[in-house]
């Protein structure tokens, strides 16, 4: 049985209906990542204007550079679909806006993903030294690929197969 009909006969939605609750349901999880990556940014943004951030080797301000453009492209993929909203408002393009803003919500939690481990790296550099900071990206690294990634993508398969 296919998304629509399943719909249909599960919860008695239509397209359109569907439509919306997809959207609404985006814009919850949009709402719930959006605070934290633009704290994120905020914080990132500030840091090179502390005074220990003149100690940081080369290898550090890369890692800070490749954090900070994650981080401002987190945020620009995690707020676009509103300005995407905004410009295709009452044309009807709402399946092209659902779909659009699920690609974006994809890439802005890659990315998300992506700086919050080189913030650990970071931090764990300064605090404990570059084999904490490697290991900690490491393990941070492998439990976002884990819970962001492995699991639902095993899920998705299992479900597929019942």
């Amino acid at each position: 049985m296919d998304d629509s009909a399943w719909n249909l006969d599960a919860r008695g939605e239509n397209e359109t209906q569907r439509l919306d609750r997809n959207w609404s349901s985006l814009l919850q999880e949009l709402r719930v990542v959006q605070t934290g990556v633009q704290l994120l940014t905020g914080f990132l943004i500030v840091l090179p204007f502390q005074p220990r951030f003149e100690a940081m080797n080369t290898p550090m301000r890369v890692l800070y550079l490749i954090v900070l453009s994650s981080s401002i492209g987190a945020t620009a993929l995690l707020v676009a679909p509103v300005a995407a909203h905004r410009i295709v408002f009452r044309r009807h393009q709402l399946a092209w806006l659902v779909d659009t803003a699920h690609q974006l919500a994809l890439g802005g939690l890659a990315l998300l993903g992506v700086a919050l481990v080189g913030v650990a790296v970071l931090l764990f550099d300064v605090v404990a030294g570059p084999l904490a900071a490697v290991v900690a990206g490491v393990l941070f690294g492998a439990l976002f690929v884990v819970t962001w990634l492995v699991r639902p993508l095993l899920e998705r398969r299992r479900s597929a197969r019942r």
